[in-house]
């Protein structure tokens, strides 16, 4: 007798927009006015069964997954059929999430807070380092070929960076075949909205992914994150949840990013502009093939 399991229920989105960039007027270093754009930075407070749970300042690009992403990572739900509905209204500024059956004991587990190295100023809800040890990645490697197109791919990329700056951006990469790219003014923000994205095309992925196995895997690494921010320790475990075991970064990585990566077995490559790169974690996911043909030389300067 075969056996089939009941696909997860989704919840029930709104599809809430907003202008991600306004124009103002500025002057510059001749005195001469033009305009510009800026970002269009908002706050959205999230509530969840009616119970205030945080504000979120944000981009307000994909909003729903944005906030999906948050109670995942934020280890608040398991997997995203405990959600039966997240409705946002700019208009007041207010996320209203309904779950199916409540969050068990969240009074107690909204209690601790962790400032984090995000811009601006964010916090994490318990300690950064519960469940990393549970956290299995897929197997593979990231071939040095495909970390050139991602970055590639990166730098042709149209992006409200590009448009008016001041943002961050996040992608995930199948292969080096660009699946989701995200701009927020927080890079916390983009990969949470990754996460709830991600949470959506495969429900068994969400913040106990800790729990995704190798079996759910193809061969190879197929989740490749991509982020223009440093590779702080949330970062990483971030990309840990959901099943990714590859990060490149444009930036660097900080000594405790180092420490969650090298515990995980995540490849943590960084300061990777251009065909430059670092690789600073499990040198053994990287397949070097496309070195180039000499290294670069430098003049001594006096």
């Amino acid at each position: 007798m075969t056996t089939t399991t009941a696909p997860a229920a989704l919840p029930q989105l709104s599809n809430a927009q907003a202008p991600l960039t306004r124009t103002v007027e500025v002057v510059n270093e001749f005195g001469v006015r033009s305009e510009v754009s800026i970002p269009a930075e908002r706050d959205l407070t999230v509530y969840v069964d009616k119970r205030e749970l945080v504000t979120l300042m944000t981009l307000g690009a994909h909003p729903e997954w944005l906030v999906l992403g948050y109670l995942l990572n934020q280890r608040l739900v398991q997997s995203v059929d405990e959600i039966a509905a997240i409705q946002v209204d700019w208009d007041v500024s207010a996320a209203v999430v309904t779950t199916r059956q409540g969050i068990a004991r969240i009074e107690e587990r909204t209690a601790k807070k962790v400032v984090t190295t995000g811009c601006g100023q964010g916090s994490v809800f318990g300690g950064l380092m519960d469940e990393v040890d549970r956290i299995r990645l897929p197997e593979g490697v990231l071939r040095q070929s495909q970390l050139y197109a991602i970055v590639n791919a990166i730098r042709l990329k149209e992006s409200t960076y590009k448009s008016a700056g001041s943002v961050h951006a996040c992608a995930l990469f199948r292969g080096d075949e660009l699946q989701l790219f995200v701009e927020d003014v927080g890079r916390h923000n983009a990969v949470d909205t990754i996460a709830g994205w991600l949470a959506l095309q495969d429900p068994s992925v969400g913040a106990s992914a800790a729990a995704a196995t190798t079996a759910l895997q193809p061969p190879g690494l197929d989740k490749v994150f991509y982020t223009t921010g440093r590779l702080t320790s949330e970062m990483v475990i971030k990309s840990a949840q959901m099943g990714v075991a590859a990060v490149v970064s444009r930036s660097g990585i900080t000594q405790m990013g180092l420490e969650v990566a090298q515990r995980v077995g995540l490849c943590a490559v960084g300061r990777a502009t251009n065909r430059h790169f670092f690789c600073y974690a499990n040198p053994q996911r990287l397949l070097l093939d496309a070195v180039p043909s000499a290294p670069p030389t430098f003049e001594k300067t006096t």
